[in-house]
């Protein structure tokens, strides 16, 4: 594991543009539940697809009570070492952008930028009118339905929704654009907390590999890519990232 780390830190170090690719498995060690897995939220709630959401009131209702459930969970959510780990290597000019499929915002809280992380499926911490576009804070929309407004709408009249991509939901394209530019033009793609299986994010480490970046990934359990990537580690995150910012600071010594 010790070699491992060091030539993870040793790539990080001699990178001129590295990219760190984030899945759920970075917020679980946050207390932030994965979506998919036993006890995650679609194991209790059946999802709301995006046209559902925009045509049914009832289904509104339904989205909002998960989400209510999910603001819960995210409210007492902080970042953790591997977060910090990241904003770490940002801070040393050793990551140039964060793409993340999450969308619980921690690594902002971390000292990530907000224009240095690509938020792939949006922020759940934003609330966005899906026809006048504006924008506001989660707080206000949730109080609102703690005092019986069940789907909150905007002054315009239109319906208010997390700032999030729902399922049926297209990827908004600055995004993705943004997202397989960074991938095509990387030294390092280090993927993190994510199983790479949900396309088109999975298709970037693929991006990155052809475009001859060092492909690590850093994940408790399997990936398609784990055959063909150059270095494998087999770890929690929060574990291993902090050790490769020390080796980094070793290095640099």
């Amino acid at each position: 594991m010790k070699n491992k780390i060091n030539l993870l830190a040793e790539k990080l170090a001699r990178g001129k543009k590295n990219i760190v690719f984030t899945g759920a498995g970075i917020s679980t060690e946050s207390g932030i539940s994965d979506y998919r897995s036993k006890g995650g939220i679609w194991d209790k709630f059946k999802p709301v697809y995006f046209d559902e959401f925009m045509s049914s009131e009832a289904a509104r209702i339904r989205y909002w009570l998960q989400k209510c459930e999910l603001s819960e969970q995210l409210a007492g959510a902080v970042p953790n070492a591997a977060h910090y780990a990241v904003a770490d290597l940002y801070q040393k000019g050793l990551v140039d952008r964060v793409i993340t499929q999450n969308i619980d915002g921690l690594h902002q809280k971390a000292g990530l930028p907000e224009d240095r992380v690509i938020e792939l499926h949006g922020n759940t911490t934003r609330i966005r009118c899906m026809s006048c576009g504006k924008l506001v804070p989660l707080a206000d929309t949730l109080d609102r339905i703690k005092n019986g407004e069940s789907a909150p709408v905007c002054n315009c009249g239109g319906y208010l929704k997390p700032d999030t991509i729902s399922f049926g939901q297209n990827l908004r394209e600055q995004d993705l654009n943004a997202a397989f530019a960074a991938s095509q033009t990387c030294d390092v793609f280090l993927a993190v907390g994510s199983t790479l299986i949900v396309h088109p994010a999975a298709s970037m480490p693929d991006i990155a590999r052809r475009n001859n970046a060092f492909l690590a990934i850093v994940n408790l359990s399997e990936t398609p890519y784990d055959a063909v990537c150059d270095l494998l580690i087999t770890a929690r995150a929060g574990e291993i990232l902090p050790k490769v910012v020390q080796r980094i600071d070793e290095l640099a010594g």
